[in-house]
């Protein structure tokens, strides 16, 4: 591609894989505000064995290598064959020109021959940078080999003289022409990353498989569990040492097909944990301070593993709808829900949600934690110690990793986080996982059309297996959790829909939703509405033609919430007694309850009579109907419509006086129960 000498600027596309300029070596790559110039990059010493820096000789020179560090080589540019062509993946900042080059002496512990890159960092700003990378390795060299594996190698710099426009060049290693961005967005991505892994059997089994190929959706989890396998490595290698990257992002991270390991780029923007002594007065900062900067890298790696995942995020529209749904505080664990409004499932994203819902939704909960609205709430370590599952591997290699093991932490929690765990890893999931898992499932299941009996019985069953696990049974959690929309999935009672009986109006009932709200932190009373979207259908085609008349339902409550308890009674010796469920569903709930599998997930050793529960006392119920034009004038319409919507959804969505308790909820799921016993699954629903 041509370079204009009067602007140098060479325009890229992900289409191809260099960049070739006519102009003379030095090639460079400039940004539109650096007119006219041609690099001029001299130094007044060369390169040496050793990683020592040679010291100045003039005070113009040790003037420019203020903040050079003594642990890297220097080098003159005459020691590079610099190449005509730049990769594409090597794009930097626009206070940067990137060259690749060839290192033509051989009397440095480098190999000749062997390809480098060149970073001209122009301003003062740039220049720190470069000179924070260099300060970096000092730091990361007493772990040399784990920082090969996984950075970007500095190997030194080129310091050009004083001048008017004295500038800083640092040399780092090659690893490919593209970066992880460049790789997702090529079209045939999938089988060129498994080449460049060079993937078989055995290197499979660092992800707990050991079989290759497959549906491609396989080969797709395969792959992002490797690469989450390195990226989480190299950042708790960062994070061992005191250091956080700040600038993780799928730009800066490379895949090296000589070792096959993923780095995580130049650290010119690495930032301490401590800003002072860790010993001195100042460790309660100093450990907020670390806990935030864990936080935000954490945060960082969870939207590098949605794009990986969701390759359709990359699109900066999409992405940047993503971004505010959880900048606006909405909580991560409905990212489902929300995601499913705004990409198309018949899309290359529909992958995407397969991987995702895999394992019970496993993926939806490891994305949940790293993109956690509140810090504190991020997995930090959690997720830290779920990376130091892969490096206690490498202790087969007799490394000594004991740096890297977090103190107050179990290695274990991270083998056994499903979505990093492949097949052949035996997982023993925490509570916390196992009731996502129940709740991820019954939603899966309520997106079929559920009329067997088999599929009812089974979501009755997980129902009643997340009452049991319930995190929240004071009304204080439910005072907090409840208020937010809930969309309507699954109701355990009777199951009417638009059948071949013959009604006086016909009507498709659409999305229904409640939607809870409270007046203030102080009020106890919680405002209930429930919102029942419809179409009435004109004509006798209509089992072909679903179009017509858009209508609304809505009905008004307010409730009184108050601490109450979910008894459980035997109908054999309790005749006439009220009892809230089923009993035939309790008792085989119970019945499975009491085998090993599911023990140590219990939070009791026998199961009680009750359960904890939120009873609901209702007060009056205003309902209202909106019909579209040009029926809205009709009362006989009106009245028929009404009795037909009430005949198809749940008698406590109608009347909610029904809604007699709440038997869980977190914040996603929602389940209440009525007076006849009937469970209403509701999941929360977030927009931006």
């Amino acid at each position: 591609m041509a370079v204009n000498r009067g602007v140098d600027l060479c325009c890229f596309t992900t289409l191809v894989m260099t960049t070739t300029t006519t102009t003379p070596p030095p090639a460079l790559i400039a940004y539109p505000y650096i007119r006219n110039h041609r690099p001029s990059l001299r130094c007044c010493s060369s390169s040496r064995n050793g990683v020592e820096l040679e010291e100045a000789t003039s005070s113009s020179s040790s003037g420019n290598d203020n903040g050079i560090e003594e642990h890297v080589m220097r080098f003159n540019m005459s020691d590079f064959d610099v190449l005509d062509r730049v990769s594409i993946g090597l794009g930097g900042r626009a206070d940067e020109v990137v060259y690749e080059a060839l290192l033509k002496d051989t009397q440095c512990s480098l190999n000749g021959g062997t390809k480098l890159v060149l970073r001209q960092l122009i301003t003062a700003q740039a220049q720190r940078r470069g000179r924070r990378a260099i300060q970096v390795l000092k730091k990361l060299a007493p772990r040399r080999l784990m920082y090969h594996s996984y950075s970007m190698q500095v190997h030194g710099y080129v310091a050009s003289p004083t001048s008017a426009r004295a500038s800083l060049t640092l040399v780092h290693g090659y690893h490919g022409s593209f970066s992880l961005r460049h790789w997702l967005q090529m079209s045939d991505w999938l089988p060129t990353l498994e080449a460049t892994l060079a993937l078989d059997e055995e290197s499979v089994k660092r992800v707990g498989d050991n079989t290759v190929g497959g549906p491609a959706v396989s080969r797709q989890l395969r792959i992002i569990r490797i690469l989450m396998r390195d990226l989480l490595i190299g950042v708790n290698y960062l994070h061992s040492h005191g250091l956080a990257h700040t600038e993780l992002r799928l730009e800066n991270i490379h895949i090296s097909p000589v070792d096959r390991h993923i780095k995580v780029g130049i650290l010119g923007n690495a930032a301490d944990f401590y800003e002072s002594n860790p010993d001195s007065s100042k460790v309660d900062n100093n450990m907020d301070r670390r806990l935030m900067m864990i936080a935000f890298d954490m945060r960082c790696v969870g939207f590098m593993m949605a794009k990986m995942v969701l390759r359709e995020l990359m699109e900066p529209s999409i992405f940047a709808k993503f971004k505010s749904f959880l900048t606006k505080g909405n909580d991560p664990s409905c990212l489902r829900e929300f995601l499913l409004q705004i990409l198309n499932r018949n899309s290359p994203a529909e992958s995407g949600f397969q991987i995702l819902d895999r394992n019970w939704g496993a993926g939806w909960h490891l994305l949940s934690l790293l993109l956690a609205t509140k810090s504190s709430k991020r997995i930090r370590y959690r997720l830290i110690s779920a990376t130091t599952l892969f490096v206690v591997l490498m202790l087969k290699a007799n490394l000594d990793n004991s740096r890297f093991l977090p103190n107050d932490v179990s290695t274990l929690d991270a083998l056994r986080h499903p979505f990093l765990c492949g097949p052949k890893w035996r997982v023993v999931p925490s509570v916390d996982i196992i009731r996502w898992g129940l709740g991820s499932t019954a939603v899966k299941i309520t997106e079929e059309y559920i009329y067997r009996q088999p599929q009812r019985g089974r979501l009755a069953h997980f129902i009643e297996l997340l009452e049991m696990l319930n995190p929240h049974s004071k009304p204080k959690n439910w005072l907090e959790l409840l208020p937010g929309k809930w969309r309507l999935l699954y109701c355990t009672g009777r199951q009417i829909g638009l059948t071949l009986r013959q009604p006086l109006a016909r009507a498709l009932v659409g999305d229904v939703h409640l939607t809870i709200s409270r007046a203030s932190k102080l009020n106890t009373k919680l405002s209930f509405t429930s919102e029942i979207g419809f179409n009435i259908i004109i004509g006798q085609d209509w089992p072909h033609d679903k179009t017509g008349v858009s209508g609304n339902l809505q009905v008004d409550s307010v409730f009184k919430l108050m601490a109450g308890r979910r008894l459980f009674l035997n109908e054999e010796s309790n005749t006439g007694e009220f009892s809230l469920g089923s009993s035939h569903t309790h008792n085989y709930t119970m019945k499975k309850l009491s085998g090993e599998k599911w023990k140590k997930a219990m939070p009791f050793k026998e199961f009680p009579s009750s359960l904890p529960a939120a009873k609901l006392s209702s007060g009056d119920i205003e309902v209202r109907l909106r019909v579209d034009k040009p029926l809205d004038q009709n009362i006989d319409v009106a009245r028929n419509i009404t009795q037909e919507v009430r005949m198809q959804v749940p008698p406590e969505m109608f009347d909610l006086s029904k809604i007699v308790c709440g038997t869980y909820v977190d914040s996603r799921i929602l389940v209440l129960r009525g007076v006849n016993g009937s469970a209403l699954l509701f999941t929360r629903l977030c927009t931006l």
